[in-house]
């Protein structure tokens, strides 16, 4: 199978796996599960920090793949992308301060902004299933 075309279904399934991980861990959190939500939030940052390495690495060997929807579904694409990109690029920091102060164990405060942060990372996830399934046609 092609780089162009598996590489780009790994770094999807990557992502896939970070967010199934996300949602796991906000439901062992509901259940007061604390250790299994801990361990599921860690696995979601693992799995969102590999999707970067091998999102860079796609890059760098490939480039950008251009988007080839005309009409509606052209500017329907672009307004999830940069509506994607921009929160992925904000996400990063809150993210690494969500886990910093769980980690701290500085509950309260973490627990404030996890309730920022999950649901925009998990909105970052599903749009970039979204861009992937519009670009690769699935």
């Amino acid at each position: 199978m092609p780089l162009d075309v598996w590489l780009p279904a790994l770094n999807t399934a990557v992502i896939g796996i970070s967010g199934v991980a996300l949602l796991t861990g906000f439901a062992f959190i509901k259940r007061r599960r604390v250790e299994a939500h801990k361990r599921a939030m860690l696995t979601a940052t693992v799995f969102a920090a590999l999707f970067l390495v091998v999102y860079v690495i796609r890059w760098a060997l490939l480039g950008s793949k251009p988007f080839e929807g005309q009409g509606i579904l052209r500017l329907v694409y672009f307004a999830v992308l940069i509506s994607h990109i921009a929160l992925a690029i904000g996400i990063v920091p809150l993210v690494l301060l969500t886990l910093r102060r769980a980690l701290r164990q500085e509950f309260d405060a973490h627990r404030r902004l996890a309730r920022l942060t999950l649901p925009l990372w998990l909105y970052v996830v599903i749009t970039g299933w979204i861009v992937y399934a519009l670009l690769y046609g699935l």
